[in-house]
């Protein structure tokens, strides 16, 4: 009886209970029908802002500092990647290669050797201050003046002259038709405001704390610490999406893999292992993976000025002696391809007809015992290359063990990036340097094959000197029909890789993960930071 009766409380307390939530439904119902507009838009808004407000940091990785975020003074990998967000130059490429407006909202070339540039009106410095014409003026006195080193003056060696029209108008003058002269302008423009009484721009405090006009700012940065970008409000036509941007120090490419991995960066690199053998499906999940030729290779240089090394037959024995098949297979598990010349394959240039050579251990023997080495008397240098870029350790131990079977003796000499660029490349001081070139779409021969490039800050450190090349180089500058451009450079092409200044080794395959939660990431020709101000990260 108190078993039913306990039954019958707990159904009745039941039906109260789900009477109850029928009138809180009921009135709910009708609290929200009246209120719907009301709130629909109080939704929209908090949405909006939660949105905005998460995960607006964009986290990518530097496996080195850079030395100066000033453009024309940024001449390593890390510096010219943190430079490029924070400056703006007259020209840029859109995502399809084609040259349109950065600063400049008008530009055309009134005769073959003059181009007019009219700038976009109400663009400003990141401190409030208007950009204007002397701006561009100030860029150019600068580069070409005696007291800055870099190899970016040879860049505007055909400048006649850079003239101020108004405040918006900039006339250039060119002592000559010259095949770039619109490519010459990807260069980043400096504030005249802030640096035209600066008496030392090599060591100014600018190039630690710069002030420039893209669309990301900085307030400096420190050794061993994050570098932040902060987006740039006032930048045309829209402030970016993305509110900030953090590069991580990561030395150790297994370190940025982990952060990956635990998506703890949005961006990053993989190699052809981890890529092959160590992401699961999780990391599919959370990662789109663009997969695509590096436009970049790899290459051993000779010190031209330094013997035994200036001799063209023991060049090409130690080139023979290398298999860089192997160096393919075993570095990328076949994610690369081997690198046949100075310009990338698919570019103006590219001579299809000069192919990379072949190991032919006999032959390199012969070489060499032709001029004098043998098994009393091997070849004996030392390989010099850079700590941060465990491939490039990897590659020359390969190299060393291959190089053993032809009877030379290497030593491998790594070195840290700063170290490496004042104590090796700067100084001249090594044998055989192993180093790596990134190309634009415009192949300019001039910078590191010309003789005059091999001066102090100048890309040809290597000394490399053949007067056809330099004929042929000069020749080309003045030609604008592209059809013709293409013969003169396929004959410097080939030229270069008969003289063997460089073992041409690899061109390794560019393998990038990228966040799902981005969008929107538009692959092109330039890569995928075309877009990077239109990015939002859900």
């Amino acid at each position: 009886m108190k078993e039913r009766n306990t039954e019958r409380k707990k159904q009745e307390e039941a039906h109260n209970s789900q009477s109850v939530n029928r009138f809180f439904q009921k009135k709910t119902t009708m609290f929200f029908s009246k209120r719907r507009p009301f709130i629909q838009r109080a939704l929209f808004f908090i949405t909006i802002f939660f949105t905005a407000a998460y995960s607006s940091t964009l986290n990518l990785s530097i496996s080195s500092y850079p030395s100066r975020l000033n453009p024309l003074l940024a001449t390593d990998t890390a510096s010219s990647e943190i430079a490029d967000w924070i400056f703006s130059s007259l020209l840029k490429y859109d995502k399809d290669a084609n040259i349109v407006g950065d600063l400049a909202d008008k530009f055309y070339f009134k005769d073959d050797k003059t181009l007019i540039f009219k700038l976009h009106d109400n663009l400003f410095w990141h401190d409030g201050i208007k950009i204007t014409s002397k701006d561009v003026v100030f860029t150019y006195n600068t580069i070409i003046s005696p007291n800055i080193f870099t190899p970016y003056t040879s860049t505007f060696r055909t400048v006649k002259s850079v003239k101020a029209i108004d405040e918006l108008t900039i006339e250039v003058k060119y002592k000559e038709p010259y095949f770039k002269a619109l490519e010459t302008w990807m260069m980043g423009i400096l504030p005249s405001h802030i640096l035209k009484n600066e008496k030392d721009l090599m060591t100014s405090s600018f190039n630690q704390k710069p002030i420039g006009s893209n669309s990301y700012t900085i307030d400096g940065f420190e050794i061993s610490k994050n570098i932040e970008l902060f987006a740039y409000k006032n930048y045309k036509p829209h402030k970016p999406n993305i509110d900030k941007v953090i590069y991580h120090y990561v030395q150790d490419p297994s370190t940025e893999f982990l952060m990956l991995k635990s998506f703890q960066l949005d961006i990053g690199s993989l190699t052809p292992l981890q890529h092959d053998r160590q992401i699961d499906d999780s990391f599919k999940e959370h990662y789109n993976i663009i997969s695509e030729s590096s436009k970049s290779y790899t290459y051993l240089g000779f010190n031209l000025k330094k013997e035994p090394f200036n001799n063209p037959k023991l060049r090409e024995a130690i080139n023979l002696a290398i298999d860089k098949q192997e160096l393919v297979d075993i570095l990328f598990f076949g994610h690369g391809e081997l690198c046949n010349g100075p310009f990338l394959k698919g570019s103006i240039g590219f001579n299809e007809t000069v192919t990379a050579k072949k190991q032919d251990l006999k032959k390199a023997k012969e070489l060499l015992k032709e001029l004098g080495f043998n098994e009393k008397n091997p070849l004996k240098f030392t390989i010099t290359t850079n700590s941060n870029n465990p491939i490039r350790k990897y590659t020359a131990e390969i190299i060393q063990h291959q190089l053993k079977k032809a009877g030379i003796e290497v030593k491998i000499k790594i070195m840290e990036w700063q170290a490496f660029l004042n104590k090796a490349v700067h100084a001249r001081d090594f044998d055989l340097i192993l180093l790596g070139w990134a190309l634009p779409l415009m192949p300019d021969p001039y910078s590191a094959w010309h003789s005059e490039s091999d001066k102090k800050g100048g890309f040809n450190f290597i000394g490399y000197k053949n007067n056809e090349v330099d004929k042929l180089i000069k020749e080309s500058e003045a030609i604008v029909d592209r059809k013709k451009l293409d013969i003169n450079f396929k004959k410097i092409f080939e030229l270069i890789v008969n003289d063997n200044p460089y073992i041409f080794l690899y061109i390794p395959s560019s393998i990038t993960a990228i966040s799902k939660n981005i969008s929107p990431i538009e692959p092109s020709t330039i890569g995928i930071m075309h877009n990077k101000i239109e990015w939002i990260k859900e």
